[in-house]
């Protein structure tokens, strides 16, 4: 069987399955006509992956320890050292799993670091546009509102 057979196959079966995750009662923002950012909700996503940045950067080093100490780089140098090919494997197993880890964190740091800005620059943006955006009696429009004039 081919690789496009089997893959055909996987993707008939697992169809069915699949969905978005979102929380009951909430519609998903597929048919909304404009971006409403929520602050605490960039604030809480951001916290979260830097939460998770924060203790994958201690327990993901399970291979190498801080000074490269750790069982694993200890159990493949021994093996190496004793002329079994399965230390090269172990070595670099420990060294693949290293690289991943490196690239979950920048992605959790790139995250965390880009909501971050983007928090505070929706801010700073709603503000100016706050500012210069008023009703007919002086009181200040939303900026939420916004859309409304265009229609």
């Amino acid at each position: 069987m081919s690789l496009d057979a089997r893959w055909s196959g996987r993707q008939s079966e697992s169809d069915p399955r699949m969905r978005l995750n979102h929380a009951d009662g909430v519609t998903t923002g597929g048919g909304s006509e404009g971006l409403v950012v929520h602050q605490d909700d960039l604030g809480q996503v951001g916290h979260e992956a830097h939460t998770l940045h924060t203790r994958l950067r201690k327990a993901g080093d399970v291979a190498q320890g801080s000074e490269g100490d750790g069982s694993t780089a200890k159990a493949a140098a021994t093996l190496t050292s004793h002329g079994f090919a399965m230390g090269g494997a172990l070595t670099t197993t420990a060294f693949v799993w290293r690289r991943q880890v490196e690239t979950l964190l920048q992605a959790c740091a790139h995250i965390s670091n880009h909501l971050d800005y983007t928090k505070q620059s929706t801010a700073r943006e709603d503000a100016k546009i706050a500012a210069s955006l008023r009703y007919r009696d002086g009181s200040t429009e939303p900026v939420s509102e916004i859309l409304e004039h265009f229609r």
